[in-house]
């Protein structure tokens, strides 16, 4: 058993093994087809923000992925999905990726990120409740679900409303 993983940005070679580990994290192929119009979508797409976490033998077992959206009108990203193989589950590899994409967007100069996600998972990560923040969606979604981040302490984080990429329908 690994307890470090390899993280990198994705190639075009990883295409298709990040499809299969998020069809098989998820109960249906919807978060493959969202990475996939995602990937296809240039208003979207930051080359180096998708991140896999590879085992020892550089074989991709996890993949994170932070894509542009906006808070009102500044620049923000989106986190998600983050998918790992269901047999490498709860050994650190989501960790290690996401850990991994923070790290490439802040090297980018990027400065906050949104996710909407399982609420005892993302704080680990510096996530906290995003309406605290006055930062809200245009749909109804539970509070504790929709976090926010900033990568630097000198950029708090602004309110308003999260506008996703077209792939996501919100």
């Amino acid at each position: 058993m690994s307890s470090t993983w390899i993280t990198r940005a994705e190639t075009s070679a990883d295409i298709p093994a990040l499809r299969a580990i998020n069809i098989a994290a998820f109960p249906t192929a919807q978060e493959a087809d969202l990475v996939d119009a995602l990937r296809a979508d240039p208003s979207a797409w930051i080359d180096g923000l998708s991140l896999v976490a590879a085992d020892e033998n550089g074989t991709p077992v996890g993949h994170a992925l932070l894509t542009r959206c906006h808070i009102d009108d500044a620049p923000a990203l989106c986190l998600g999905p983050v998918a790992v193989r269901p047999e490498k589950q709860n050994r650190g590899v989501g960790s290690a990726a996401v850990l991994a994409a923070l790290t490439a967007a802040k090297s980018k100069g990027e400065h906050y990120v949104i996710v909407l996600g399982h609420p005892t998972y993302y704080p680990r990560f510096g996530f906290t409740r995003a309406s605290t923040h006055g930062i809200g969606l245009t749909i109804e979604v539970p509070d504790e679900a929709l976090m926010a981040l900033t990568l630097d302490a000198n950029h708090p984080l602004p309110s308003g409303t999260v506008r996703y990429a077209a792939p996501f329908g919100i």
